[in-house]
């Protein structure tokens, strides 16, 4: 089969920051199924379930094997379990704080992965890569307005702090389940992997349900808000995962992967048109520097 014609730059780079706008549109909408009562894990079943029957079309369509060796059946139950916990993690984070904060803290998975990397006996950061992590640590700093937030004398909120801890968690295991993809299941076609990674998601997600692990974890929403909130999430984030792979052998993901790095920019601008959700001037000249220290640092990867 010859191999597919890549789209023009300007054409794929539109193409995968409307994508982008998708996922983050996707956690918009998780937001305000939330707030209307939606089980955390009711939206993670539904949202891996639909994207799944999507990825098992293509793939069946495709003619695609899904023979694999014990060994590789090991690292593929182990990185649906991590997509899985980082579900969890960024939908709890996206519960308690802001959007385009919860998205930002989760795009530390960049840095985590390459330390990950270097600890694992791959290569060491470069002096120019060291000087973007510090560039993005240093951005995140003003993102979460910790001068503020330790200088000042009341409390800070439980809810902030627990919204941090599960984008940190789920940054960490996004950065696992990265590694062991591009280490231990590249030679997968990508549908193969990212189909069998969803029905992991879903299964998890339905044993946890159905084991009453998370109080209320299954719980419908309680307004009609909430639905269509839970329908759009699962309609834009199966949309945008979908096409993603659908796409890709056109995209040229080589060069032109930076361009989803905007999503927690268009989750700050969501959340400000949507859920009224707005990041102070400090904030915002923060999530500058982490986008473009992350930015920076893909380019730097592919040189």
């Amino acid at each position: 089969m010859p191999a597919a014609t890549p789209f023009p730059r300007h054409i794929a780079a539109l193409i995968l920051a409307t994508l982008a706008c998708s996922f983050a549109g996707n956690h918009i909408a998780a937001r305000i199924a939330f707030d209307h009562d939606t089980g955390l894990l009711l939206a993670m079943l539904c949202r891996s379930g639909v994207t799944l029957l999507a990825l098992a079309a293509l793939v069946l369509w495709r003619g695609e094997s899904l023979r694999m060796r014990h060994q590789t059946w090991a690292w593929q139950l182990m990185l649906g379990l991590l997509i899985a916990v980082q579900s969890f993690c960024i939908y709890s984070a996206v519960a308690r704080i802001p959007v385009a904060l919860a998205l930002l803290v989760v795009n530390l998975a960049p840095i985590l992965l390459a330390l990950l990397t270097w600890a694992l006996g791959g290569p060491r950061p470069t002096r120019r890569a060291a000087w973007l992590m510090g560039l993005i640590l240093l951005g995140l700093m003003f993102v979460l307005d910790l001068p503020r937030q330790l200088s000042g004398p009341a409390d800070i909120d439980r809810r902030w702090i627990e919204g941090v801890l599960f984008g940190l968690i789920g940054a960490a295991a996004f950065a696992c389940a990265l590694w062991i993809t591009g280490n231990r299941l590249s030679g997968m076609p990508g549908a193969v992997r990212s189909m069998l990674t969803m029905l992991v998601v879903f299964a998890a997600s339905a044993l946890a349900g159905a084991g009453g692990l998370l109080p209320g974890g299954m719980n419908l929403p309680s307004a009609t808000a909430g639905w269509i909130a839970l329908g759009c999430l699962v309609l834009l984030y199966g949309v945008a995962f979908s096409a993603l792979f659908i796409l890709v052998t056109r995209l040229d993901i080589a060069r032109n992967a930076p361009v989803m790095n905007i999503e927690p920019v268009a989750g700050l601008l969501f959340g400000w048109l949507i859920l009224d959700q707005l990041l102070n001037g400090l904030q915002m000249f923060g999530g500058l520097l982490v986008v473009s220290g992350i930015v920076l640092l893909a380019y730097k990867r592919q040189a």
